[in-house]
């Protein structure tokens, strides 16, 4: 009987802390400092040991192993969170999952990680200035919030609670005094395409002129904020390299390193930016600008160019959210600048500079689209030249969209026919996209005042009122949008020797393509030629860029974040020429 009843208290034991623990309630510290018994503790110390972010994805059992390597195609039979504590630690063992019964293998990708069809894709959380949740009394769309576990009820990632309960800072995570286990360091080389270019300079009046050539960057550095709102994308990393005293030296080195002369960031945290990054940068003589999300959201888009090379014309922030309309109930921004080189040598155009970081959801291609048309509006108006031809134009961001997807084409191609196009089909992220709903006609209303030409409708051609309305009217019963920009990506999505994707982005759930460098590719430029773009008179050439690379070389490296790398993105560097005016 004594038996029974001992086994009976440890069931009842364990069945407490699992349902505190799916509860996030701050019950789990009581019970265990009340209850004190040793069977309770026993079991809170193997859990503990077992839920570590080290151990719990680095050491699948081998019946759950996909025999492929390749990170978009391994999948799990469920994304639900992993199983309850259970006194019977010896079946435990059997399948594998505690951690002493496997070695470390590296980084290996599961479906409930890679697979986001099952379920609604996680949102970040709202946060007041000061750091804590608050709800968002504006009148938006209903988000939902991680999945329980990647967020404890006090502020801190509940796997960083040490055996103590006590919690852990925001942004902070635990030192640990043996070292993060050493990785090779990322290997990209230089492509350089320099030699497809003209070097001349051109003769005018007989004075020779020298092209412009400069360097650009795009690079998601990953907000800290967002990294700890949702740690179960880095259950793979070692948990110093995510603490941000690790994390922020690391990407300023590597922004130095590279020296840029103009720098598009995004997922840039405020206050980050505000006390380190941006007195970073200027000590290396960049002037910057930044625009924070809108809401509660605490990161936003920041482009920085150095002040030697360039000066600022004009800066335009711009705030997708729009209220009453449904549609444009999120949070994301842009930002774009328009700058004057400074070449006492030539006489140079302007250029225009945009970076955004478009909504995550796989499922809401509709609103992807309609943010992109609000950005190319304003890129037409602000790149606009007097003669009604534009200036050329730098088009970087996370788009968070693949190469050849519908909304990739629509940049590229400068038109979108999408009649019965679902909208989980827009940005490409999701093999099998569930929820067949139909892009409507229009994408967006008229009341956004943008036309299916993504122009404010003031900017279209003047002609009479009512030819003009009619066009209007045309325009928005019919399943197709374009733009005037003739844009074209500076990466080509494949690598040249094995002709494997290309990945930008890598972390549990994922390795794929989503940011960007687009340009307007002048005459005789390489990619236009590649791509059969179209190309413009008053445009770039691209000179070279820093390679990418492919799923096999992240694997080992353990995918983004690592050790040498700090940020679940890499950067993209590219150098372009930009040619002088021809007077009259």
């Amino acid at each position: 009987m004594g038996h029974r009843q001992q086994s009976f208290n440890i069931w009842i034991e364990s069945t407490a802390l699992y349902l505190s623990w799916i509860l996030g309630h701050p019950m789990f510290g009581r019970y265990l400092s009340t209850v004190g018994s040793p069977s309770a503790q026993t079991i809170y110390y193997h859990w503990r040991h077992w839920y570590q972010p080290g151990h719990l994805w680095l050491t699948h059992p081998s019946h759950l192993q996909h025999p492929s390597s390749s990170f978009s195609t391994v999948r799990h039979p469920s994304s639900r969170p992993p199983r309850p504590p259970n006194p019977n630690w010896s079946s435990w063992r059997q399948t594998g999952l505690l951690p002493h019964t496997q070695p470390r293998r590296g980084l290996l990708l599961s479906a409930g990680l890679m697979d986001r069809s099952n379920s609604e894709p996680p949102q970040k959380r709202k946060r007041s200035a000061d750091g804590r949740q608050a709800g968002d009394k504006s009148q938006r769309s209903p988000e939902r919030s991680p999945p329980k576990g990647s967020r404890s009820p006090k502020g801190s990632p509940e796997w960083l609670r040490n055996v103590t309960g006590s919690p852990v800072p925001p942004g902070k995570f635990p030192s640990d005094p043996n070292k993060s286990p050493s990785t090779p360091e990322l290997k990209r080389h230089w492509e350089d395409l320099s030699h497809l270019c003209n070097a001349a300079p051109s003769v005018n009046g007989g004075r020779q002129k020298w092209p412009f050539d400069f360097s650009v960057m795009s690079y998601n550095i990953l907000s800290q904020d967002l990294l700890c709102d949702n740690t179960y994308l880095y259950r793979h990393c070692h948990p110093p390299i995510l603490d941000w005293r690790h994390r922020y030296p690391n990407i300023i080195k590597e922004l130095e390193q590279h020296s840029a002369d103009i720098m598009c960031l995004q997922e840039v945290q405020e206050d980050h930016y505000k006390q380190q990054i941006k007195p970073s940068l200027e000590s290396l003589g960049y002037h910057c600008e930044y625009k924070r999300r809108t809401g509660l959201k605490p990161d936003g888009c920041a482009v920085v160019f150095k002040r030697e090379r360039f000066s600022l014309v004009s800066c335009h922030p711009v705030e997708y959210f729009r209220r009453g309309i449904p549609l444009l109930d999120r949070d994301n921004v842009g930002l774009i600048v328009l700058l004057q080189p400074i070449d006492p040598h030539s006489s140079l155009t302007n250029i225009c500079v945009a970076n955004t970081h478009l909504l995550y959801n796989p499922r809401r291609g509709d609103i992807k689209l309609a943010q992109l048309a609000m950005l190319l509006a304003e890129i037409s108006r602000v790149a606009q030249l007097p003669d009604s031809s534009v200036c050329p134009v730098l088009l970087c961001g996370d788009f968070n969209s693949v190469p050849w997807s519908p909304l990739y084409r629509f940049i590229r191609d400068s038109r979108l026919e999408y009649d019965d196009l679902p909208i989980g089909k827009v940005s490409g992220q999701e093999e099998n996209p569930r929820g067949q709903r139909i892009l409507t006609v229009p994408i967006w209303p008229r009341s956004l005042g943008i036309s299916q030409q993504c122009q404010y409708e003031s900017q279209t051609a003047d002609f009479d009122l009512r030819d003009l309305e009619q066009a209007e009217l045309d325009g928005f019963t019919k399943p197709s949008i374009e733009h005037c920009l003739k844009l074209t990506s500076a990466y080509s999505h494949y690598l040249k020797e094995s002709g494997h994707p290309e990945i930008t982005t890598c972390h549990s759930r994922t390795a794929i393509t989503v940011d960007y460098i687009f340009y307007s590719a002048a005459l005789g430029d390489v990619m236009a030629q590649a791509e059969c773009s179209v190309p413009q008179e008053k445009g770039l050439q691209l000179l070279g860029r820093l390679s990418l690379v492919g799923e096999d070389e992240l694997q080992k490296v353990n995918g983004l974040p690592n050790q040498h790398n700090s940020s679940d993105h890499l950067p993209l560097l590219t150098h372009f020429r930009l040619h002088p005016r021809v007077d009259g």
